[in-house]
Order: structure tokens, then C-alpha cells, then sequence
């Protein structure tokens, strides 16, 4: 496995790099922002790992850009600021895990080796999900309704798998925030209703047949009606 880490503190990327080599990684090391990107940009990493405050462009801003870039490589996001609003940041910059310091390495192994296979599952062609007439290819990271593109965020995106690979089951507010967003759920957040209105838009306004549906005080579930 190879990783990028982008952390501008060196006692903290050293430690990283040599617990990573003892289990067999190769590890690159940049330091700010801008060297990160021209080094993701320019090689092969199965995951990457991003510090937030980093100097020239901090780590959110260097996932979107990745992001924009069409770079699909995971990226886990490893900072000191842990609410849940820094995590949702996060996640919305296009990061998909989240890890707050100080951290137990070997929970950072382990999600580096989650995210590593994840990125290069092979658990069916195309690994192409379908729902009626809506198609989500996580290869490519594209979908489509009635062959008609759909634009969505990574998070967005994550959201409908989510929903697709439990079509026709009612998940609640509280499973999507742990499954999607990696969270406890916050009572006093809307933002996961935030997010199925953006699908909803996007997957259902144009189309005559609705397939994201509410279950009053239980959740929300995607099938055709």
C-alpha cells in the first residue's frame, strides 16, 4: 500500500511514517498544502491523509481541489478539531473518514486499510448500482437518472449509495449520520434532512416517479412507488 501524508508538523509525520513502514507501507511526506497537491496529483496513493491547518492551502481546501481535480483516491482527514461541525466540513470538502487527534495508531491502521479497499474493491462490474431507471456506477463516481447525468458532491454521493445499497428499507436519521457522515447523530443538526432535500432535487425533481420517500418519525427509504 502507498500513502500520501500531509502534515506540517515533522515529529508527528515522522511517527506516522514509521509506524505505517513497520506494517509494510510506502510513505510520502509533504508538508504544506501546495506540495501535497502537486504530489497527489502526480502519483499513485491508495489513500491519502490530510492535516487541516497546513501551511499555503489548509486541508479542506486541498480535498476539494483534489476533488475537482477528478482524484478519486480515499482521503482520510487527520486533525485536532473534532466537533461535529469540523467533521461535517470535513466531509463536505469531499474527505471520506475522519479522525480526530490525538488518535490510537492502531485505529488509524485500521481505517487506512478500510478506506485502501475501498478504493479498490472488485465486487461486481462496473460496481454499478440500480434503482429503476437510477444508476450509480462506483467506479467512474457517476450517476445517472433515465441516462440523464447527475452532478452530485462526494457527500451527496456517498449518501445515495448509502440509500441504494438498502433500497427498500427504511434507514433512520440515526443510520445515515453514523454510516455516511461517520458521526453520532446530533439532535440539534438538520443536515442530514439538508442533504436528502439536495438528492431529492437532483434524483426526483425532474421525474415523474418519486423515489426517495419519507417514513414519518422513522426515516427515509428509496424504492419505487
Amino acid at each position: 500500500m502507498k500513502v500520501l501524508v500531509v502534515e506540517d508538523e515533522p515529529k508527528l509525520a515522522g511517527f506516522i511514517k514509521r509506524g505505517l513502514e513497520e506494517q509494510a507501507w510506502e510513505v510520502d511526506i509533504a508538508y504544506d498544502g501546495r506540495m501535497g497537491k502537486a504530489m497527489a496529483n502526480s502519483n499513485a496513493y491508495d489513500v491519502l491523509v490530510l492535516d487541516v491547518n497546513l501551511p499555503y492551502l489548509n486541508g479542506l481546501d486541498l480535498a476539494m481541489l483534489l476533488r475537482q481535480d477528478g482524484l478519486t483516491t480515499p482521503i482520510l482527514m487527520l486533525t485536532a478539531l473534532g466537533t461535529v461541525e469540523d467533521k461535517l466540513q470535513g466531509f463536505d470538502s469531499g474527505a471520506d473518514d475522519y479522525l480526530v487527534k490525538p488518535f490510537e495508531f492502531r485505529e488509524f491502521i485500521a481505517r487506512l486499510k478500510v478506506l485502501a479497499r475501498r478504493g479498490t474493491r472488485t465486487d461486481g462490474p462496473n460496481h454499478l448500482l440500480t434503482v429503476a431507471d437510477l444508476e450509480l456506477n462506483l467506479d467512474e463516481k457517476i450517476a445517472r437518472r433515465g441516462g440523464k447525468h447527475i452532478d452530485l458532491t462526494a457527500k451527496e454521493f456517498a449518501l445515495l449509495e448509502y440509500l441504494m445499497r438498502n433500497r427498500n428499507r427504511v434507514v433512520s436519521r440515526i443510520d445515515i449520520a453514523e454510516k455516511v457522515w461517520d458521526i453520532h447523530f446530533d439532535t440539534g443538526t438538520n443536515v442530514i434532512d439538508v442533504y436528502i432535500n439536495f438528492l431529492r432535487k437532483k434524483v426526483d425533481k425532474e421525474f415523474s416517479v418519486r423515489l426517495i420517500h419519507t417514513v414519518v418519525g422513522m426515516g427515509y427509504i428509496l424504492k419505487e412507488e
